[in-house]
């Protein structure tokens, strides 16, 4: 049935083959001048003062980042958990919060193809989920991402609290006005758990189900902790010399960029478009050094630990196949 919803679905608007036609050269063109930009500002950036700032980071400093990155990455893990609450899969706690961080650490280094598609999928699958289930848990996953970023992104725009240079992207009235529709949407989505009669929806020949209003707040008030956290890690490298709702604010924007461009780890555009919005806020080197402590700390870290729990996953499941195909074997037979 399923598939027989997506052969016969109406034809897309000229519009929308217009911009299939265009879409991807401009990402490109866009991607092209912005690395042009990374170029010109890496060139002009002292590199020795950056260095200098990076060296004077006290080891409390360090310490109070590293834990809040910890607790970052635990609560992504509790996106899979609301999947495994929603799909009623079998598989205990603890394997679903290691697949998730060994996914979300991929995901930050390496693109989400791999780290938030690939690997869960196969570590999943590896640990007897079927296709379905894993889909479900990833869609739950996502959406808990994006609904959450929508939520917290859209309070801090909305509130005026966030204070950019003035030749930022947008006015202020502008960012008021992004924030109010971000919130839109997110009282949109919760309203349909709560109240839509219909639960069950079909999307390019996937089943989608509402979750119930419960778990929508779940989803929305982990995934704002989580992105709050990920704010307060650039916050306490800063030494709290930006306000931290102009962090968070900028980390908003910031992973605009990121997801628009589709740039594996935001590698370059990360730094580029953070020190842009917080231009004239602190010296550019303690800017450019906040931001490389911020990415071992987020993103390298995490990393080296995701590859040791990766290959302790691999190890249990390959011990676990084994004593499985020699069970039958020594198994005796019945009187």
């Amino acid at each position: 049935m399923e598939r027989a919803v997506a052969r016969h679905a109406p034809p897309a608007h000229p519009w929308a083959h217009a911009w299939a036609h265009v879409r991807r050269p401009l990402l490109v063109l866009a991607l092209l001048a912005l690395l042009s930009f990374i170029a010109w500002r890496a060139r002009s950036l002292d590199w020795a003062a950056a260095w200098a700032a990076l060296l004077d980071y006290r080891p409390g400093t360090l310490l109070l980042a590293a834990l809040t990155v910890a607790a970052a990455h635990a609560l992504y893990t509790g996106y899979d958990l609301l999947g495994r609450f929603y799909s009623g899969h079998h598989l205990s706690a603890p394997r679903v919060a290691a697949t998730a961080f060994v996914s979300f650490a991929a995901n930050l280094n390496l693109g989400s193809m791999v780290g938030g598609v690939a690997l869960r999928l196969r570590l999943y699958a590896r640990q007897g989920l079927p296709m379905a289930t894993i889909v479900r848990v990833w869609g739950i996953s996502l959406l808990t991402n994006w609904i959450g970023y929508a939520a917290l992104a859209g309070a801090v725009f909305a509130s005026g609290l966030v204070h950019l240079p003035p030749d930022a992207p947008l006015s202020p009235h502008a960012l008021r006005l992004v924030g109010a529709a971000l919130l839109a949407v997110v009282g949109l989505y919760l309203a349909a758990c709560r109240w839509s009669r219909r639960r069950l929806w079909t999307l390019r020949g996937h089943r989608l189900e509402l979750p119930r209003a419960g778990l929508a707040l779940a989803q929305v008030g982990l995934s704002a902790l989580h992105w709050s956290f990920v704010a307060g890690v650039l916050y306490v490298l800063l030494h709290g010399g930006v306000d931290y709702p102009t962090v968070l604010g900028a980390l908003m924007l910031t992973s605009m960029a990121v997801i628009a461009l589709r740039v594996p780890a935001g590698l370059g555009v990360l730094e580029a478009v953070f020190m842009s919005l917080l231009a004239g806020r602190q010296p550019e080197a303690q800017l450019l050094a906040a931001l490389l402590a911020y990415r071992a700390l987020f993103y390298l870290l995490p990393l080296a630990v995701a590859a040791l729990v990766y290959l302790g996953l691999e190890a249990r499941l390959r011990r676990g196949r084994a004593a499985a195909a020699r069970q039958p074997r020594t198994a005796r037979p019945q009187s």
